[in-house]
């Protein structure tokens, strides 16, 4: 080509905002999203237990027998039980449930209560001499709501497990989520409430997925649909949402404590899975998160999603699934921060005024 000819611009194009979510709107259309929650996958069940004397508690999500599970790890900062055992090259396929607790590492206790009321149900890995139960556990730090002597233990856990029912899931202030928060990466000070949200996609063929999340993370939670924060970090006066997103991107950063915040969440679906997709189908769900959620999977947060497959429907597509899934996780931390009320020092979303 000539020296000294110019080359006119052209704009790259951009598909407008607007029409990606017209095409994902279009695919909801023709489903049924539930706020039935995690329950609306047949056997599946759930329990919610607070502690006495500070807002603190652990939830415990019961399966059917034969439930696969399988489970993603993308915090920097997690405290886990039993997930190594979830990884598909391991033996053990199933799950006889899932515990989500406050209390940091402390709160990994409540999987023994679980254990114990699974035991005297008979439920377990049949090892011969005894009946195993297969419970996988993960925790979230919400130390810093009240008195940090006062965790979620063994009975905690029991008293969930025996309390798990396949109603509708209660959303805000229970369970794991008493006392989760977000917003803090200008610190606890200037955070709000978070809270446990649950819903459910279920598409006219019977297929359903659902899913459970904890909201208690160092980012803001940001609606998709729209970009707007719904609640987060608040200005120095803490009258109003700051936006994570304009405070990244100033001199200061990011000033979350490592180690102190933590989604946590349980996508179940009636689909046929192996491990193997079930892994992938966790692994596509954190998109939900990365949505929800800005900015996620930091340093400072052990964002973890397990998934359980009960295997009644028989669709084997962990594409569709995965899909779904991150949809219903996203929409399930909208749905915890909504549903959460405050705390002295703590507003929740419905408290501010933008």
């Amino acid at each position: 080509m000539p020296s000294g000819v110019e080359i006119p611009y052209t704009a790259p194009m951009r598909r407008p905002l607007s029409l990606a979510l017209a095409l994902t709107m279009s695919v909801l259309s023709s489903s049924s999203i539930s706020s039935q929650g995690l329950t609306a996958v047949d056997g599946i069940r759930v329990g919610h237990r607070e502690m006495e004397g500070r807002p603190t508690g652990c939830t415990v999500v019961l399966t059917p027998e034969g439930t696969v599970g399988a489970v993603d790890v993308r915090g920097a900062a997690p405290g886990t039980r039993e997930t190594d055992l979830l990884d598909p090259v391991n033996t053990v396929r199933v799950v006889h449930a899932v515990v989500l607790s406050g209390g940091s590492a402390f709160g990994l206790e409540t999987a023994g209560g679980v254990m114990r009321y699974l035991e005297e149900k008979g439920i377990g890995f049949d090892v011969g001499v005894a009946k195993v139960p297969i419970v996988p556990a993960a925790i979230l730090f919400d130390l810093r709501v009240g008195d940090a002597g006062i965790r979620p233990d063994a009975e905690c856990g029991y008293r969930a497990a025996s309390a798990a029912s396949d109603g509708p899931v209660a959303e805000g202030n229970v369970g794991a989520g008493a006392g989760a928060t977000i917003g803090k990466s200008r610190g606890q000070e200037l955070a709000m409430k978070g809270g446990v949200g649950s819903v459910a996609i279920e598409l006219p063929g019977g297929l359903v997925v659902a899913a459970l999340v904890v909201a208690n993370a160092v980012g803001d939670v940001i609606d998709p649909a729209t970009g707007a924060v719904v609640a987060g970090v608040r200005t120095k006066d803490g009258t109003r949402l700051a936006d994570a997103r304009r405070l990244l991107l100033s001199d200061t950063g990011l000033e979350a404590a490592i180690g102190e915040n933590t989604t946590l969440g349980v996508i179940a679906t009636n689909a046929t899975l192996t491990k193997t997709q079930a892994k992938r189908v966790a692994q596509v769900a954190h998109d939900g998160l990365a949505r929800a959620i800005y900015p996620a999977h930091t340093p400072g947060d052990g964002d973890t999603l397990f998934v359980l497959a009960t295997g009644s429907h028989p669709s084997t597509d962990a594409g569709t699934v995965g899909a779904l899934a991150a949809e219903a996780v996203a929409q399930a931390v909208l749905r915890g921060v909504r549903a959460a009320a405050g705390l002295p020092g703590l507003p929740a979303a419905r408290d501010l005024k933008e």
